[in-house]
Parts: structure tokens; C-alpha cells; sequence
């Protein structure tokens, strides 16, 4: 007997039959949790992300706001990947880069973090660009994965993050500017292009 569609199940569920939902979770669970686990490689991370993707799947369902534009896999997808990037929106939640925050001759990949704007594209393109920077910084040394986390995610002073790590404010600016160019070499030998 042929297996039933995604869009027949989603149909039945729809009419009432939760068996055709389980059908449907069973058939895609693999692939969603893989998809959401290479993304954020930390499994009880990637349980929860992919047990809440089910939850919104399940209640935009019932609202009747599937719509079908594609295969339903590629659409659970996508509300995955926002809910991981509502995740480090929230780590990250108060990135706030002005001119006058790290003045220096060298490009800085953070004058491309602003303030989100009304444009909800324009946001999402903002916590992709934050999500590409937290996984940079995995590639940088510790100490400068430190003072860039505690700096431009946590918000402290120059003299703050001296004080927080027992050195001077200059070994500060000088790892906060190395870890830029540490960055700023990352993004080209890894052809990474962070803009709008």
C-alpha cells in the first residue's frame, strides 16, 4: 500500500485525525533533528529547538496557516532555523555597535550590527549576521573569544573587561583589535560576506 502524502496527512490532522500528525513527525524527525543539530552541534539544545519547532508546526497547523509552497520538510525547516535564530537573538539580544564604540583605522565586522529596524527582513538578516559572528568566534583564541563576548555581546568598558580579566586596559584594546583582524581574516579565507 502507497504511503500517504504530507499533504493528505496535513489534511487529516487538520479534519481532526491526530494519527496522520504522528505519521508525519515520525516520517521527518530524522532529517529536522539533523538539520537543527548541525546548525547548533549541542544535543539537548537541538532536542529542545526540535521539540518546540513541532509545538509551533502543530499550532500553525491548526491554525490553517500552512501553506503549501513547497515540501512540508522545507517549511519545518525554516520555522526551525527561526527559532535557532530567535536563540542567539536572545544570548545576544543586546549587541549594540555605535561609531564611537571601538574607534580604529581596521574594519570592523561589527560596524555592520545596528540597531533592528522596522523591516523584519532587515532583522532577520541581523541575527544571521549574529549567528555567523558567534561561530566565527569559536575560531579565535580563548582569551580573545573572551574580551569580543564580553565587550560586544556583554555590553562592558574597556576598563570593565580590564578589571573582569586582571590586565591592563591596553593588552585589552590589543586583543579586542587583533581579535577583529583575527575575524576580519576568517571571513575572507572563508569567503563569509556579513552585510545587509
Amino acid at each position: 500500500m502507497k504511503s500517504k502524502s504530507d499533504s493528505l496527512l496535513i489534511s487529516l490532522y487538520q479534519k481532526g485525525d491526530e494519527g496522520a500528525l504522528s505519521t508525519l513527525i515520525h516520517r521527518h524527525q530524522r532529517e529536522l533533528f539533523t538539520f537543527i543539530f548541525y546548525k547548533i552541534n549541542d544535543e539537548d539544545l537541538a532536542n529542545d529547538i526540535f521539540q518546540d519547532t513541532f509545538m509551533k508546526i502543530i499550532v500553525m497547523l491548526k491554525e490553517g496557516r500552512y501553506n503549501e509552497e513547497g515540501k512540508f520538510i522545507l517549511w519545518a525547516k525554516r520555522i526551525s532555523h527561526n527559532l535557532i535564530i530567535d536563540h542567539f537573538r536572545s544570548k545576544a539580544k543586546n549587541i549594540k555597535v555605535s561609531e564611537t564604540t571601538f574607534e580604529t583605522d581596521e574594519y570592523s565586522i561589527f560596524d555592520l550590527i545596528r540597531e533592528p529596524s522596522e523591516n523584519i527582513e532587515d532583522q532577520l538578516v541581523s541575527n544571521q549576521i549574529q549567528e555567523d559572528l558567534l561561530r566565527m568566534l569559536q575560531f579565535l583564541p580563548l582569551n580573545q573569544q573572551e574580551v569580543i563576548k564580553l565587550r560586544f555581546f556583554d555590553g562592558l568598558s574597556f576598563k570593565e573587561i580590564a578589571d573582569h580579566t586582571d590586565m591592563s586596559i591596553n593588552t585589552t584594546l590589543g586583543r579586542v583589535r587583533y581579535a577583529l583582524i583575527n575575524l576580519r581574516k576568517i571571513m575572507d579565507e572563508n569567503n563569509i560576506i556579513l552585510t545587509r
